[in-house]
């Protein structure tokens, strides 16, 4: 797949979270909770903190952290872009720094994060989650980053015993 084509999906997956945001902030009123599917509703929470809303009383410290954390997955996303290999890598990336950059731009642009998505069940602790399409960006890219490096490092160390040489599996 060609490289672009990784740039256009975190750019598209950014602009998808935005707009929702945008729609949540325009129309709904911050009580308001509208059922969208099964135990789903819509609702407009603003989250100054990091998740579940912790740091929330230090937000200009919450905002270093963001756009430290954004700018380090941008820069490994970029390595990955280089190489030739690594598809479920860059796939990855690209769902991390579209969550990362999505929550980070809310964090300048409003000074919270708009989330949206919550839960309608019995338990109340369960029922006070809310997230947005960022946050399951954030949470699918480090499970496909995770799957890929059990994966890739179990290629290597079968490589390494059918060799008996571990420089010899390393790739180039």
């Amino acid at each position: 797949m060609k490289r672009r084509w990784f740039i256009f999906g975190t750019a598209g997956l950014f602009t998808a979270d935005q707009l929702l945001k945008t729609y949540v902030e325009q129309n709904l009123d911050k009580k308001e909770e509208r059922k969208i599917a099964g135990p789903f509703v819509l609702r407009r929470i603003g989250n100054e903190g990091m998740c579940l809303g912790l740091l929330s009383e230090k937000p200009e410290i919450v905002r270093i952290l963001a756009l430290s954390a954004a700018g380090a997955v941008t820069l490994f996303q970029g390595a990955a872009l280089m190489r030739r290999k690594g598809f479920w890598k860059r796939k990855g990336l690209c769902l991390l720094s579209a969550g990362a950059w999505s929550n980070t731009f809310d964090r300048f642009a409003r000074g919270y994060v708009v989330d949206y998505i919550g839960l309608s069940l019995k338990d109340s602790k369960l029922a006070k989650l809310t997230f947005n399409l960022g946050d399951i960006f954030l949470a699918a890219g480090a499970l496909v980053l995770s799957v890929q490096s059990i994966f890739s490092s179990s290629r290597e160390k079968k490589r390494v015993s059918e060799d008996g040489d571990p420089e010899k599996g390393k790739l180039p």
